[in-house]
């Protein structure tokens, strides 16, 4: 649908100006980190598993003479930076980084590192995108009183109303992946077949190895009954305006996302998986080394912070292997299979 002479828009477009356009949301210097705290920023043991998985990668690969690491939604390289920064010698030598965001290059990002706008193509090694889907922007649809699923419209100081019904392919995402027949009138769904051709995109991008999404998500039997459409701004959650003011987010329907052989887990398990454990050290350590105690202490805590079911360790991992190598990565408990596999 064009643009309305007031300026209504469907969430997509509105969504992709605000967030991605000039002055958008994204391309501003403080970056994600200046307006909320993901895993990568509450703890650098979440950089410390992504590097054991990737160590596991190039295991499964058989060491190969090149091996990529590909930081999706990189905001300002802090992921990458850190992988580079903590990666085992024996594979710091053949590793080859590469940051995809559509800001513009951070100065004094690690002259290593390949600063793109869309994932490289014919690499093979681990693909990793931290809350990168939930900033893919995507429409919203509304059941009006007749029980009709219809695209809801925004204005740009976020008043929204209902527009024509869903139909062609964005209504087949609705009945097989998050289905209105027969919800009350007022009903939502993000409808996320933008996501699921963007994340089919990146992993096309492997030769070998393994793309791993990150995200608040839901499934096709859990599906919020209103949608989780909203704003973040300075730390807090605000009304979602797309005016540039706010990140506008949703959560992930990583079941639908998920490509054959891809299957869904929580942080949690895949963590655990990694060697992330948030339990207490001994306390007869405190008194053999209380440095070491404290030490302990504190990453226990931190580990405890990002797996948590009820906050970080709640988040979804969809593994996609590419190729037979890394199918059984991470490794430990493995992740159910994703629905409609």
């Amino acid at each position: 649908m064009a643009s309305g002479t007031d300026g209504t828009r469907t969430w997509r477009e509105a969504a992709e100006a605000a967030l991605y356009g000039p002055g958008g949301f994204y391309r501003r210097p403080e970056g994600p980190a200046g307006h909320f705290r993901t895993s990568v920023h509450a703890s650098p043991l979440y950089t410390g598993a992504v590097v054991e998985l990737l160590r596991r990668v190039d295991s499964a690969l058989g060491h190969p003479a090149e091996l990529a690491f590909v930081d999706v939604g990189a905001g300002r390289g802090e992921l990458v930076t850190g992988v580079l920064d903590r990666c085992p010698p024996e594979l710091a030598g053949r590793l080859r980084p590469y940051a995809v965001e559509l800001a513009a290059r951070p100065p004094g990002l690690h002259a290593r590192v390949s600063w793109l706008d869309t994932p490289p193509d014919g690499v093979e090694g681990l693909l990793f995108a931290n809350e990168w889907l939930d900033n893919v922007p995507l429409d919203v649809a509304e059941t009006d009183g007749g029980g009709t699923p219809r695209q809801v419209l925004v204005r740009p100081d976020g008043e929204e109303l209902l527009g024509d019904p869903v139909t062609g392919e964005d209504a087949a995402w609705l009945a097989r992946w998050w289905p209105l027949e027969g919800a009350p009138p007022g009903s939502r769904a993000e409808i996320g077949l933008p996501r699921d051709a963007a994340w089919a995109r990146a992993v096309g991008g492997l030769r070998a190895g393994l793309a791993v999404a990150v995200d608040y998500a839901h499934e096709r039997a859990t599906r919020p009954p209103f949608g989780t459409l909203t704003g973040f701004r300075e730390g807090r959650e605000v009304r979602p305006v797309p005016d540039g003011s706010c990140d506008i987010t949703a959560h992930v329907a990583l079941d639908a996302a998920a490509l054959p052989g891809g299957s869904v887990t929580s942080q949690r398990e895949a963590l655990r998986a990694l060697g992330v454990d948030g339990s207490r050290p001994p306390l007869s350590l405190a008194s053999a080394d209380p440095a070491a105690y404290v030490r302990a202490l504190g990453a226990a805590g931190e580990a405890a912070e990002l797996t948590s079911p009820a906050g970080l360790g709640g988040f979804g991992w969809l593994l996609q292997p590419v190729g037979e190598a890394c199918a059984g990565l991470p490794g430990g408990a493995p992740g159910e299979p994703a629905a409609g596999d």
